[in-house]
């Protein structure tokens, strides 16, 4: 029976301006095991001046290793998502992106498809993407990192999509990263879906949504950059919960929210559920 641990996305400082420093102490305070760091490329106002938690791939990878170890906590994997529909971005992007996790501690790195050039036809699409696949499965493999791909855009939406990108390149090292608000966004059934890949689980995205999101966007969207706190909305965590211990690997439950006081009632709210 697979392990349970409750991470949390950087995203939930994003509204705090706040360094991704800051982020991690504050996420070691609410009684997260683990985070989910978001990284990116070149330099950027924001985060270079402390008030944004993405961290520059062009930083040493150890800055993460060494705060994680001040204050007690784990990285889950790399929020490191890239348009792998283009391969001029999404082939150094992700090559970067494991390279970086190796050396930072960070087990999976999680992507999607990305939005799509408007120009190239859904056969194209796939080419293309099998190419970035292959090229950053080649980098994964050597240095035991996985690859998490996520329902998150056009081809992503649904479970036979979803199985198509992850089927392009015959490796271990690429699994499934399932984020169960986009799945329920998507239209489609959450659980059902979650048992289909259970077997090939690598993280999840634990994201809740509210019955007024819902009710606004069910069926129109793919998904969405942050949900709400689990347990305010409609996602059934104890069932997540069943169909996770199925799971071939231990996993960590990612909260993405979009704010602290969430971050605090999603862990308040799911950690009496994994003692169960």
């Amino acid at each position: 029976m697979a392990k349970i641990s409750l991470g949390v996305n950087m995203e939930f400082v994003r509204h705090a301006d706040k360094s991704f420093e800051w982020g991690v102490a504050k996420a070691a305070e609410l009684g997260y095991d683990y985070v989910e760091p978001m990284v990116h490329w070149g330099r950027e106002l924001l985060s270079e001046a402390g008030y944004f938690h993405s961290v520059s791939m062009l930083d040493d990878p150890l800055r993460v290793k060494r705060v994680c170890q001040k204050h007690g906590i784990k990285v889950s994997g790399l929020s490191a998502h890239t348009p792998i529909t283009k391969p001029e971005i999404g082939v150094e992007y992700l090559k970067q992106a494991i390279r970086f996790a190796a050396e930072c501690g960070a087990p999976v790195v999680n992507t999607d498809e990305g939005p799509k050039q408007p120009w190239t036809t859904e056969e194209e699409d796939f080419v293309l993407m099998r190419y970035t696949l292959m090229e950053a499965a080649k980098v994964a493999e050597p240095r035991g990192i996985l690859i998490g791909l996520e329902c998150h855009q056009q081809y992503s939406k649904t479970p036979a999509g979803l199985d198509r990108i992850a089927k392009l390149v015959k490796n271990p090292v690429i699994g499934i990263n399932f984020d169960t608000g986009n799945g329920y966004l998507g239209g489609q059934d959450p659980y059902k879906w979650l048992e289909k890949v259970v077997g090939r689980l690598v993280h999840l995205h634990a994201k809740d949504i509210t019955v007024e999101h819902s009710s606004a966007e069910r069926g129109k969207v793919t998904g969405t950059p942050v949900g709400c706190a689990c347990g305010d909305g409609v996602i059934d965590w104890e069932r997540v919960i069943r169909i996770c211990r199925k799971a071939k690997r231990d996993i960590v439950f990612s909260v993405e929210c979009g704010t602290i006081d969430q971050a605090e009632r999603s862990v308040t709210h799911l950690r009496p559920l994994l003692k169960k």
